[in-house]
């Protein structure tokens, strides 16, 4: 399995491709700026993009899904709880970006399904508190954590859509991996299950 991480766009967030070698079938997650140097990296690993998924509906995650979309011929895939921000011009405007989104969706989640290609699936883990859409994706040893976890940190949630408490109960759901799960974030270096408990100052006062 190859996954590459881009760190795209103003707000440094991470865009995954993730692919399996064998059949060169495989997922976006997250794409969200620059999409021509996002798609010249799938064309440059031979990659058929059959599914991009997002993890919340927040801009910086999702600008370039519809020109992806389009390019790469995919499925686009969310949580049906984001989909009244996903075009949200006034929280684009928020934060400082262009509000002419218009992205749409080909299949809504709800937590439980699985996504992905050939045998390299991932479980959909619905973990609302950035927003109330967030999700996670989990299995292969490893876990992206869109906005809800964080080398050293755990999302915001303090935008439309954000809850504190809902956030602890989420990071309750995530601390259950083992240690040895690998976690890959929306922003940042990629982490542990195990360096979180051990060094996350919020999970380490969340675990008792």
């Amino acid at each position: 399995m190859l996954i590459e991480c881009l760190v795209v766009g103003a707000f440094e967030a991470n865009c995954y491709l993730v692919m399996d070698e064998i059949s060169k079938k495989g997922l976006i997650i997250d794409p969200g700026a620059e999409p021509e140097r996002i798609y010249e990296n799938v064309l440059k690993q031979q990659m058929n993009v059959e599914v991009i998924v997002l993890t919340h509906g927040h801009p910086d995650h999702v600008m370039a899904a519809s020109q992806l979309k389009q390019s790469a011929r995919a499925r686009l895939m969310m949580h049906q709880a984001d989909r009244d921000i996903i075009n949200n011009t006034t929280l684009t405007k928020l934060l400082g970006m262009q509000s002419n989104l218009n992205i749409e969706p080909d299949e809504y989640l709800k937590g439980g399904e699985e996504v992905g290609v050939t045998d390299m699936k991932l479980k959909v883990v619905h973990t609302p508190g950035h927003t109330e859409g967030s999700i996670c994706l989990a299995g292969q040893g490893m876990i992206f954590t869109g906005d809800l976890l964080f080398r050293g940190g755990i999302g915001r949630y303090d935008l439309p859509g954000g809850d504190g408490r809902k956030i602890m109960k989420s990071l309750e759901k995530v601390t259950e991996y083992p240690d040895e799960t690998k976690i890959y974030p929306g922003h940042g270096p990629s982490s542990t299950i195990g360096a979180e408990r051990r060094g996350n100052f919020y999970l380490v006062n969340l675990i008792k």
